[in-house]
């Protein structure tokens, strides 16, 4: 070929590829998590611009929702999975282990290493727990309970925020006594209310009580289990009392969540625990939106000190007890991680923490303005340590509860146990929250401890024990 018909071929396939880009080949992704469901508009609106986002960098993806029921997620998406009917992104709330074991989830520290995103957006308690259990990845700050009222009852109580365990238990007193609801009776209010059992609780007290880990060191400087030690007796002994004093809801068992919260936007509950400085923000937008008109806030009450000192519980890093998994049987695991690596980059964050502009906020050129409709907006994914929103994501109530969990970090010393412990760890909780339950309600007499004692052991506690001292030392 001459050099002309040369330069000619050239210049035609420089043409041709010119006009005839390469078309993305799309990926199919499905992907289950609990409330993401293909019939709440919100949720699909998400997914569709984390699609754009995604091929305008790229990579042309799909994500389909599989739909699953809120109510018993964990039994149900296990039902899906044993079926062999295993998604590419999976969120788990329970049940997780069993799949590791199998070999069904991915390993994802080596994804996690090369990662562009995800490594940066970690909390210190992240990084723990995926050293010890890299299945499962939950980007938010560690879940403390921190108690919070409204700001307009504290003032009519003329009193300080407490900061002991005696002035909290002046506080629930004071609420229970005074008509702040104005209704014209007294004696009505529950001082606090919770539901299901008293770990919400335990996130403040457990410190103050002294109960400092899961395993703690008992008189003869032997590991034992903290359930059953006299710091957890004192403390278990100051809610039953609470409860006899009218001042605890003795309802906490039967109590569901929404059923917790109705008590607490109706007046018949002064204190509430938030899960997350999000879902504090939450409680005070639908407690606004239950007395339209009034102008309510919440006040974040300080960590008590107590006997054995102050600060929230310590956290446990031996795994997530949640987060999404990637399915190690998925033929598309790359563009799968894709989609989670950029849900933890600064775009993916404010898709999922900012909702819509015209709807969560405004914008007035680089101005941003958030509306009331954020109060109710919660992210889908991540809550990144990194990410900065352009303008106050939070109240200064919740802020206030997320510095608390930034500065109150301390790692617990549980850990993973082997699958042969399963039936004791099972065993142990179900003994435990059953006394517990049976002590604050009053069927149960605190004299009774030792009985208890005795059946915690009996039911795995013994057999727990000795292991533990295995993996924590003599």
């Amino acid at each position: 070929m001459t050099l002309k018909k040369l330069l000619l071929a050239t210049t035609a396939m420089a043409l041709l590829g010119a006009t005839a880009a390469p078309t993305l080949a799309q990926t199919t992704i499905r992907l289950v998590s609990k409330d993401l469901l293909t019939t709440n508009p919100d949720d699909v609106k998400e997914i569709e611009a984390i699609e754009a986002a995604l091929k305008a960098k790229g990579t042309d993806v799909d994500i389909q929702i599989v739909d699953m029921p809120g109510s018993g997620y964990a039994d149900a998406l296990g039902v899906k999975l044993l079926s062999g009917d295993i998604p590419d992104i999976i969120y788990f709330q329970g049940g997780d282990q069993k799949m590791a074991e199998q070999n069904i989830l991915e390993d994802l520290g080596p994804w996690i290493e090369k990662s562009e995103y995800i490594k940066d957006a970690l909390w210190p308690h992240n990084v723990e727990r995926l050293k010890n259990y890299p299945y499962l990845l939950y980007i938010y700050p560690p879940r403390a309970p921190q108690p919070v009222m409204r700001s307009d009852w504290l003032e009519k109580l003329g009193m300080e925020p407490p900061t002991t365990v005696e002035e909290y238990e002046a506080l629930f007193q004071a609420i229970h006594d005074a008509d702040l609801d104005g209704d014209g009776t007294t004696g009505n209010t529950l001082g606090l209310t919770g539901y299901g059992n008293t770990s919400e609780l335990d996130s403040i007290f457990n410190q103050a009580f002294g109960v400092t880990g899961t395993w703690m060191k008992n008189a003869d400087g032997q590991w034992v289990n903290s359930r059953i030690t006299d710091q957890e007796k004192a403390k278990i002994a100051f809610y039953a009392d609470l409860a006899s004093k009218d001042l605890f809801d003795k309802e906490f068992v039967t109590n569901t969540w929404d059923v917790k919260e109705d008590k607490f936007y109706s007046g018949k509950a002064g204190v509430i625990f938030g899960s997350s400085p999000e879902v504090i923000d939450i409680y005070g937008g639908k407690m606004r939106q239950a007395h339209p008109g009034e102008d309510i806030s919440l006040t974040l009450l300080p960590i008590p000190e107590g006997p054995g000192g102050k600060g929230l519980a310590a956290v446990d890093v031996s795994k997530e007890s949640r987060g999404f998994a990637i399915s190690a049987l998925s033929e598309n695991k790359e563009t799968a991680f894709k989609v989670l690596d950029f849900m933890a980059s600064k775009e993916g964050q404010d898709i999922d923490r900012m909702g819509f502009e015209g709807t969560q906020y405004t914008k007035d050129g680089d101005a941003v303005t958030f509306t009331d409709a954020i109060s109710t907006w919660y992210a889908r994914f991540f809550n990144a340590a990194n990410w900065q929103p352009p303008t106050p994501l939070l109240s200064d109530t919740a802020q206030q509860a997320l510095d608390n969990l930034k500065s109150d970090f301390t790692p617990d010393n549980a850990f993973v146990w082997p699958a042969e412990y399963a039936a004791d760890v099972d065993a142990t909780e179900q003994v435990y929250r059953s006394w517990v339950a049976k002590f604050i309600t009053g069927e149960a007499s605190m004299d009774q401890w030792d009985q208890f004692v005795s059946e915690f052991n009996a039911a795995g506690g013994e057999r727990m024990t000795e292991y533990a001292k295995g993996v924590l030392g003599e």
